[in-house]
């Protein structure tokens, strides 16, 4: 080979291994329904449940959202879609899935339903979109019409733009308003935290979009010729869960901080969350966040509710179901660092008490979502990914 073509060669290398991540790998092995599982009986402050595993063998499951049916539709970050079943069948990867850039954090996160699957069937999903190089990712929704075993008509609706990601801080999450707009949450893909700051960029940015991507006209932006009109909010870090009050129907959103400084936040348009300026964290070299000025600044806003220790905030629930009378009303959310389901008990916004769930049990809480009868379940992030099932341990009879 010449020296010419052999440098031609090593300099493309990077991007030619990041193309053979877009198409979904072989299943590590593959998911199946726990046979026989023996439900684990746990006691909280409120409530005492058992957790049942249904499925195991799931590679990195990241989200999941029920069909009419009761029928369960989960992401595998490496890209494939499956249904699962009441019963714990799980089926084949979905067809028609675009192509997703795998690495560190970054592949097929998020899926959400149309508000009008009944009759449209429309599927969304947020993913980490690869650049045309191959070797940067930025933050994707598409939607597609879910027929038997794929997605039709896939179309992508959404695109952060510039790509910046090698991996890393991609967000994602999905929530529909009861307008029938759709919110996007996102990260500031670390490597470029200024970006967060920047209106023209849509890193660390809260976006709002129509169902299929147009722009709402009442977006806090829309006639500013510096600013993406895309953008709710900014000034964010890594937006990995958000939900929707149910009383006051406003968007609650979680994001990871540094070291410390995870945060609960209810963005306001056109208001600026801060970072990197402002953080109630530290660096990951024990150093103050370079550009930071401190916990305040004017014209930000301070987190809603923040952690000194980050638990690594993910998938959000407010509770709603009748399984557990107790806990109607009150926050979870899933943690990675610390491998726990946070419970959160509110009067009104405030956060009045916190109690940590499943610690003992080590394992990286992805995403929580409640089920049609009430029952919450619970998606666990690992090479040999679980979905986890919780119950109410009935009351002993002659007592309520």
């Amino acid at each position: 080979m010449r020296t010419s073509n052999l440098w031609t060669f090593l300099l493309l290398l990077p991007a030619l291994a990041a193309c053979q991540r877009h198409d979904a790998p072989p299943p590590q092995r593959e998911p199946h329904a726990v046979a026989g599982a023996v439900p684990t009986r746990y006691a909280s402050e409120e409530a005492a449940f058992t957790v049942t595993e249904v499925v195991a063998g799931l590679e990195h499951p990241w989200s999941l959202a029920f069909l009419p049916d009761g029928d369960m539709l989960v992401t595998e970050r490496p890209g494939r879609l499956r249904r699962i079943g009441r019963d714990g069948r799980v089926s084949a990867p979905i067809a028609g899935v675009p192509a997703v850039y795998v690495e560190g954090q970054a592949g097929l996160l998020d899926v959400a339903l149309s508000p009008g699957f009944a009759t449209d069937g429309l599927v969304y999903l947020a993913f980490a979109e690869p650049n045309l190089r191959g070797n940067l990712c930025g933050t994707a929704v598409a939607r597609g019409r879910l027929q038997d075993d794929r997605l039709l008509d896939v179309e992508v609706i959404y695109r952060q733009e510039p790509k910046l990601s090698a991996g890393t801080h991609v967000g994602a999450r999905l929530v529909f308003d009861d307008s029938g707009h759709l919110f996007v949450t996102q990260g500031e893909n670390r490597v470029a935290a200024e970006a967060a700051q920047q209106l023209d960029k849509l890193q660390g940015k809260l976006v709002r979009i129509q169902p299929d991507g147009a722009v709402p006209k009442d977006n806090p932006f829309v006639d500013r010729k510096d600013a993406r009109p895309e953008i709710w909010s900014y000034g964010h870090r890594n937006m990995q869960g958000a939900a929707l009050h149910p009383v006051t129907r406003r968007l609650w959103t979680s994001e990871h901080g540094p070291m410390g400084g995870d945060e609960l936040n209810i963005p306001e348009p056109g208001r600026n969350y801060g970072w990197p300026v402002i953080t109630d964290g530290v660096d990951y070299s024990g150093q103050p966040v370079p550009g930071s000025v401190g916990r305040t600044a004017p014209g930000m806003e301070a987190p809603h509710h923040a952690w000194p220790k980050s638990p690594g905030l993910s998938g959000m629930l407010f509770y709603g179901g009748k399984a557990f009378p107790a806990w109607r009303g009150d926050l979870f959310l899933g943690a990675l660092a610390t491998s726990e389901l946070i419970r959160l008990r509110l009067d009104g916004d405030r956060v009045v008490h916190e109690e940590r769930l499943l610690g003992d049990r080590g394992q990286r809480i992805r995403d929580v979502r409640e089920g049609p009868d009430g029952a919450i379940w619970l998606l666990v992030d690992a090479d040999d990914g679980k979905l986890l099932r919780l119950d109410p341990v009935p009351a002993p009879a002659g007592k309520t």
